[in-house]
């Protein structure tokens, strides 16, 4: 049986898709939950109309997440690390605090975005991995000073 989901099924697909599944699967789980309707040609047509405006937001999508990616790129974050006497570092810089750095530049990113293997315990120059989006990578270099 053909049908058409209405809400993204793991492992059947996504919204708005025409999938084929078995008959019984459709009629005692997909169509009580409200998950999938039964294909007709009406909404045969509603469901591409539905694609195409999904397609048209998941480019725009793309298209902001790559401007803001060259402007991360663009972008230089200065954070401070307390220091001891001895000169060994306190603490860590995290995702979180490279996060808000970047907001105080206008650069709104959320901390899980940010790939950090590890919080950054010592002072220098690093390279850190930005995802604003699953197709797109900025490089956003932090420096981190004593404090």
């Amino acid at each position: 049986m053909q049908v058409i989901l209405r809400e993204d099924v793991k492992g059947v697909g996504k919204r708005g898709e025409i999938v084929k599944v078995a008959d019984g699967y459709a009629r005692n789980y997909l169509f009580p939950r409200g998950l999938a309707e039964d294909l007709s040609e009406g909404r045969m047509k509603q469901a591409q109309v539905e694609q195409r405006k999904a397609q048209g937001r998941q480019d725009r999508l793309l298209l902001e997440a790559r401007a803001l990616g060259d402007r991360i790129s663009a972008a230089k974050v200065e954070l401070k690390l307390k220091v001891g006497e001895n000169g060994k570092p306190f603490g860590a810089i995290t995702a979180q605090d490279i996060a808000t750095a970047l907001a105080a530049q206008g650069l709104a990113v959320d901390k899980r975005r940010i790939e950090l293997s590890s919080p950054i315990r010592q002072l220098g120059e690093y390279v850190v991995e930005v995802r604003p989006h699953q197709n797109v990578t900025a490089r956003l270099s932090v420096v981190v000073i004593g404090a």
